[in-house]
C-alpha cells in the first residue's frame, strides 16, 4: 500500500489518454483473457511480454483498482473489532492485482512507451489520484487502523509487523486522514489536479527532449566527432542531435565549432521555457497547489510536509547541509574556472568561458593536466564486460551471489538482457533485467524499479530492472561507454541489490521502499567499487586486445577523480536549492515569473554563476515536477555523504571481503523500511556518519 501514496507524484510520469469506447470494448476480456490480471506462469512470476498487448493495460488497471476497492469495502464492512489480521494485513494484501498490473504498465511508460500507453497514462492520472484518495482519506478505514495502532503495545506482534502498523498509521495521517470531510474534499481536488499537471509536464518534457534538439545540415559542423558518431546522427539529408535530460549535453565535450556548441546548449537550456513545449505555467501552478496542500495538512510549506519520515526531517536541516557545502564548492569551482580560462587563452582564443565551453575545454585541461583522454579510456569499458566482469563480479566478491544469463525469458524490447541470480549456496535469489541503450520510446536518465517485489507474505522473490540511456553502437560495433557511464552502471545495480536483498514479510516495506534520503545510499555506495583495483582490473579490458587497463592509465583515472568536482557539486547544489526554494514558499506567495524566481533563488543561495548553470532548470526538472522527488532532490547529496562514510568504514576494515559484504547486506541492504534509518546506519558503522570522507572524495578537503 505505501507505494501508492507516492504514485501520483512519481510513477505517473508521462501519462496520456485512452477513449472510453476503447475501455468499454475491451472490458469483456478481463475475466479470462487479460494476462495482466492473472499471475504469470513464468519463473519468479516475471511478466510474460509475449502475451501482454497495449489493449490489456487500461482494462487491467481499472479492474485492479476496482478489485482493491472491493477489498477495502470488505475491511470497512467487517463487524468484528479491528485487528492486525482483519485490518492491517487485509489492507496490505488488497493491492495484489493492481500491483501486478501497475508494475508492468509504469515500467513500459518510462522505458518503452507508445501513443497508446501515453493515452492511457493521461486518463489514468486523475483516476489513480482519486483511487489513492478513496483509500487514504477513507474515514471508516482509518478508524480501524487507528484502533490497531492505539492497541499496538498490547498486541503480540513481531517487530516487523509492529513497524508495518506504525507505517500505515503514519502514512494515512500524512495523506490527510485526520482532516475534516470538507478539507478532505479540497485535498482530493488538489491531488487530482496535481496528477494531471504532473502528467502534462512529463509529456511536454518528453516532446521537448525528443523534438527540440539540434538539426544541422553540414557534416563539417560536427567536427570533433568520430565517423561512427556522425553516422549515428545522420537522419536523411541532415544530422539530428536529440537532447538528454540534463542541461549539459555529452557532445558539447567534443564539438569543435563554438557556434554549434552554443546552439546546442541554448536548445538544451531553453527547451521548455518557450514555444509549444513551455512548462513554466505548469511549474507555477504545481508549486502553488503543493503549498496549498501543505497548508491544508497543517504545514507551513510543502517541504516541511514532504520531509516527514526522512533522515533530514525538516527543510532547515537541508539548508544547513547546503550551507556547509557551498563555500568549498565555490572555491573549488573558482579554481577550475581559472584553469579552463587559461586553457582557452593558451589557444589564443579571445573569448571568456561560457557554459557551452566548459565541457569542451575541461576535457582539454583533463588531457593536459592528467594526460587522460576520454576516447582512450572508453576502449577499456565495453558494456558487457563492465556489467558481467565488473558490476556482477564485485557483487560476487562482496555478497557471494552468482549470475546466469537467461535467453528464454521474454522482454519488452530486444535490447533488454536478463540474468538469474543465485545465493552462495546455489538457491535462487531473483531475476535482473538490464535495459541500457537510449531510444525514442524511453525517457531520459537512469533508474531501477521492480516487476515483482520481494515479500515472504506473498511468497515472492524479486524481479528487478535497471534502465539507462547509453548510446547504442552501430550494428557490429562494440558498446564502449564513458567512465561516467561505468559509474552509472554500478550505481543502478546498487539499487538493484537493495531490492534483491530485501528480506521482509511485507511487500510495502521491503527492499527500496525507504525514504528518499536513504534510498540513494546503497546505489551511491556501490559506485565505489568501480575503481577498486581488483574489480577494475577484472573488467577494464581493451575491447580488441583483451589487455587489462594499464596501471598508468588507471592511475590517471584516479588522479582525475577530483577534477571538475567544483563544477559537478555546484550544478547539483543549484538544482537541489531550486527544489527546496520552490517547496518552501507559502500560500501567501504567488509566482508569476518562473525564470525570475529561479534567478533570485540562486542569487540568494550565492549560486548564480555565469559559467555553471543548474544541472536541471525548473522547466525541465523531471525529478521534481514529474518524478516524485519534490522537496527531495537534496537526497542525492545527503546519501552521498552516507555512501562515502560507509566506504571509509570498509577501508578501515579490510575493504573487499565477504565478511564486510555480508555485514553490509545484513545490517543495511536487507533491512528495507523496518527501522529508523539513523539507527540502522549507526548499528552498521558503530557511529553516526561523517561528512569528511565525502569532502575528501570531492577534493574539497
Amino acid at each position: 500500500m505505501k507505494k501508492y501514496l507516492n504514485l501520483t507524484a512519481g510513477l505517473v510520469l508521462l501519462m496520456a489518454c485512452q477513449t472510453k469506447e476503447t475501455t468499454k470494448d475491451t472490458t469483456p476480456m478481463i475475466a479470462t483473457e487479460n494476462p495482466l490480471l492473472v499471475p504469470s506462469t513464468l519463473a519468479y512470476g516475471a511478466p510474460d511480454f509475449t502475451k501482454i498487448k497495449n489493449e490489456h493495460f487500461m482494462p487491467a488497471m481499472l479492474k485492479g483498482m476496482a478489485l482493491q476497492q472491493e477489498k477495502i469495502a470488505a475491511i470497512v464492512a467487517n463487524k468484528e473489532a479491528a485487528t492486525f489480521e482483519n485490518t492491517i494485513l487485509a489492507l496490505e494484501e488488497s493491492d495484489r492485482d493492481l500491483d501486478r498490473v501497475s508494475s508492468v504498465f509504469y515500467a513500459l511508460a518510462g522505458a518503452h512507451t507508445n501513443d497508446t500507453i501515453r493515452a492511457n497514462q493521461k486518463e489514468l492520472a486523475p483516476k489513480m489520484s482519486e483511487h489513492n484518495d478513496e483509500i487514504y482519506l477513507n474515514t471508516a478505514l482509518f478508524a480501524r487502523i487507528k484502533t490497531v495502532y492505539e492497541q499496538l503495545e498490547s498486541l503480540e506482534l513481531d517487530a516487523e509487523s509492529k513497524h508495518l502498523v506504525q507505517e500505515y498509521y503514519k502514512n494515512f495521517v500524512k495523506a490527510g486522514a485526520n482532516l475534516s470531510e470538507e478539507k478532505k474534499k479540497q485535498l482530493k481536488e488538489i491531488n487530482a489536479e496535481l496528477a494531471s499537471l504532473t502528467n502534462d509536464f512529463g509529456k511536454k518534457l518528453l516532446d521537448a527532449s525528443k523534438k527540440g534538439g539540434l538539426t544541422l545540415q553540414q557534416k563539417e559542423q560536427l567536427a570533433g566527432l568520430s565517423d561512427e558518431k556522425i553516422k549515428a546522427l545522420k537522419k536523411g539529408d541532415a544530422y539530428e542531435i536529440q537532447l538528454i535530460n540534463t542541461t549539459q549535453q555529452p557532445l558539447l565535450q567534443t564539438l569543435e565549432d563554438r557556434a554549434v556548441r552554443k546552439e546546442l546548449f541554448d536548445k538544451s537550456i531553453h527547451r521548455a521555457d518557450q514555444g509549444e513545449f513551455d512548462t513554466s505555467a505548469l511549474v507555477a501552478k504545481m508549486v502553488t497547489l503543493r503549498a496549498q496542500k501543505a497548508a491544508l495538512l497543517g504545514f507551513d510549506n510543502f517541504a516541511s510536509w514532504s520531509l516527514q519520515g526522512t533522515m533530514a526531517s525538516n527543510p532547515s536541516k537541508v539548508f544547513e547541509m547546503f550551507a556547509g557545502l557551498i563555500p568549498g564548492a565555490l572555491e573549488k569551482a573558482g579554481a577550475e574556472i581559472k584553469e579552463i580560462q587559461a586553457e582557452i587563452d593558451k589557444e589564443g582564443k579571445k573569448f571568456t568561458l561560457a557554459p557551452y565551453d566548459w565541457n569542451h575545454y575541461a576535457e582539454k585541461v583533463r588531457k593536459s593536466k592528467y594526460n587522460l583522454n576520454e576516447d582512450e579510456v572508453k576502449q577499456y569499458f565495453e558494456l558487457t564486460n563492465v556489467l558481467e566482469k565488473g558490476v556482477f563480479y564485485a557483487a560476487t566478491k562482496l555478497y557471494g551471489i552468482t549470475f546466469k544469463k537467461r535467453t528464454d525469458i521474454p522482454t519488452y524490447h530486444p535490447d533488454v538482457v536478463v540474468y538469474e541470480i543465485f545465493e552462495e549456496d546455489g538457491s535462487k535469489l531473483g531475476l535482473f533485467y538490464g535495459d541500457f541503450f537510449a531510444r525514442d520510446s524511453k525517457r531520459g536518465g537512469a533508474w531501477m524499479s521492480t516487476f515483482v517485489k520481494q515479500s515472504k507474505q506473498r511468497n515472492q522473490k524479486p524481479v528487478i530492472f535497471n534502465v539507462c540511456n547509453y548510446e547504442k553502437p552501430v550494428a557490429g560495433e562494440p558498446a564502449l561507454i564513458s567512465f561516467d557511464n561505468v559509474e552509472t552502471t554500478f550505481h543502478e545495480f546498487g539499487h538493484a541489490l537493495h531490492g534483491l536483498f530485501g528480506n521482509q514479510q511485507y511487500e510495502s516495506i521491503s527492499g527500496t521502499s525507504v525514504a528518499r534520503d536513504f534510498v540513494e545510499f546503497p546505489s551511491q555506495f556501490n559506485e565505489n567499487w568501480a575503481t577498486h583495483p581488483e574489480i577494475l582490473n577484472n573488467y577494464a579490458l581493451h575491447h580488441e586486445t583483451g589487455e587489462v587497463i594499464p596501471a598508468a592509465l588507471l592511475e590517471k583515472i584516479k588522479n582525475a577523480g577530483t577534477f571538475n568536482q567544483g563544477y559537478s557539486l555546484i550544478e547539483n547544489l543549484c538544482s537541489s536549492s531550486l527544489d527546496m526554494n520552490w517547496h518552501t514558499i507559502g500560500t501567501d506567495m504567488v509566482v508569476t515569473d518562473v525564470a525570475k524566481f529561479e534567478k533570485e533563488a540562486l542569487e540568494k543561495m550565492k549560486l548564480q554563476l555565469a559559467e555553471i548553470p543548474p544541472r536541471y532548470r525548473s522547466t525541465y526538472f523531471a525529478h521534481v515536477f514529474a518524478g516524485g522527488y519534490a522537496a527531495g532532490y537534496y537526497s542525492y547529496l545527503w546519501t552521498e555523504m552516507l555512501s562515502h562514510d560507509a566506504y571509509d568504514w570498509f577501508k578501515n576494515n579490510g575493504l573487499l571481503t565477504r565478511e564486510n559484504g555480508q555485514k553490509f547486506r545484513e545490517q543495511v541492504l536487507s533491512k528495507g523500511n523496518t527501522m529508523d534509518y539513523a539507527t540502522m546506519y549507526k548499528e552498521f558503522a558503530g557511529r553516526d556518519p561523517k561528512a569528511a570522507p565525502m569532502l575528501k572524495a570531492r577534493g574539497l578537503k
